[in-house]
């Protein structure tokens, strides 16, 4: 092999890393992946894998769970930890910095999460577990969302990347009030003593106007620790550290943000790392003995149709309310039918779904008749091929003016 062709590949590699579909790309091959191995002969040591326990035990003190929730524990963490950096990156500085670009993306978002949640209601109403699942198609997968509407390739106005960016930061929050809320339960005091007094030191670290984020990551670590033992979601204890990495060095105002250093750092780990991880340890149905019992369950069923029409319907729905009454403006760039088609990808909830009907069924000890992963796969594939055709007729009827 030439020197030349041996440049190639990696410069190749280095390129489509740099494209913003590559995450979306990544994170769809690795489902895909994972739904493979589920239904080939692998299959054993697929599951094998994921049950594997790891231990780690400093002293007395063990913790020990299997790599599946060490993954959706642990390493989904980095990911919240990043949702928060970017919120209140946006908050301080940026799209959602004042109240009129607020209040469109937020109004589509509270539509986004009530109506898929009202349709699921709706069809499981008479069943306390299958009921519990009923914030699953109320999440929205921004990296899923983001990539396919980056497959649309440079046409796409940055005003429809911002909407779609600002709406699932949205979706976000309300997703980590319902974990905190919803999907808490067998409080330990101890333990949220412990994380009480690690907000106190991350609140006297930012007085201070420390600017170094390793002490600020080590109370975080500490924090993670006492949430995943006081019964509380772990994954919140990152949230929490993002409102604390401050914003500027205080110190040193010609400085690098401590807090977009941070942000920058751990994009490409989220993106190539931690999310695709979380796919491939979360996304691998399989499809042996499945019935039409089975897909035509209540659940599934309920989540598809939450995702697809729930989701349309309501980011649309309450953004056209919105604009009619003069509560919102459409944002310059944006036509209804490029709206249409924002609502629609709005569908795919494939990550953060999965992740909260890890919270809603993972635990209870019963024998389900269901595999809800089956209506998130079909809601959020729906979704995104539904709303990518209708973008692209959008943009070639030059639907991005308004």
């Amino acid at each position: 092999m030439s020197d030349d062709s041996e440049s190639v590949l990696p410069t190749a590699i280095a390129d489509f890393l740099k494209r913003d579909s590559a995450g979306g790309i990544v994170l769809m091959g690795t489902a895909v992946l994972a739904i493979v191995l589920a239904n080939s002969p692998l299959e054993h040591y697929y599951h094998l894998l994921l049950d594997t326990r790891v231990l780690v035990a400093v002293g007395a003190f063990e913790l020990g769970k299997p790599l599946l929730l060490w993954v959706n524990d642990g390493l989904m963490a980095l990911f919240f930890l990043l949702v928060g950096l970017e919120l209140k990156r946006e908050v301080i500085d940026g799209e959602l910095s004042s109240v009129k670009s607020v209040v469109f993306p937020a109004i589509g978002a509270i539509g986004g999460m009530a109506v898929p949640a009202m349709i699921y209601v709706a069809l499981n109403f008479d069943d306390p577990l299958e009921l519990n699942g009923w914030a699953i198609p109320a999440a929205t997968d921004i990296a899923f969302a983001l990539g396919v509407l980056m497959l649309l390739g440079p046409r796409v106005p940055t005003s429809m990347k911002i909407f779609l960016t600002s709406l699932a930061i949205f979706d976000d929050i309300g997703a980590i009030v319902i974990i905190a809320i919803f999907y808490t339960s067998n409080l330990s005091l101890l333990a949220l003593a412990v994380a009480g007094a690690c907000v106190c030191v991350l609140f006297v670290l930012n007085w201070r106007g420390v600017a170094l984020t390793s002490p600020y990551l080590v109370v975080g670590l500490v924090m993670w620790t006492a949430l995943l033992k006081s019964g509380v979601h772990a994954t919140l204890a990152a949230v929490v550290l993002a409102m604390f990495i401050p914003m500027r060095d205080a110190k040193s105002p010609d400085a690098p943000s401590p807090l977009t250093v941070l942000e920058h750092d751990l994009h490409s780990v989220v993106a190539f790392i931690v999310l695709p991880v979380f796919a491939f340890c979360n996304a691998g149905i399989s499809l042996s003995g499945v019935g039409m019992d089975q897909v035509l369950h209540s659940v599934p069923v309920g989540i598809a149709l939450g995702l697809f029409l729930g989701k349309q319907v309501g980011v649309f729905g309450f953004c056209w309310l919105g604009v009619k009454i003069g509560l919102a403006r459409m944002p310059s760039g944006m036509s209804w039918l490029s709206l249409y088609g924002i609502s629609l990808l709005c569908g795919i909830g494939f990550t953060m779904s999965l992740f909260i009907s890890s919270l809603a069924f993972d635990d209870a000890n019963v024998d389900r008749l269901f595999d809800e992963r089956l209506g998130i796969v079909a809601g959020s594939v729906l979704s995104g091929i539904v709303g990518y055709l209708v973008l692209r007729v959008s943009l070639r009827r030059g639907g991005a003016k308004s």
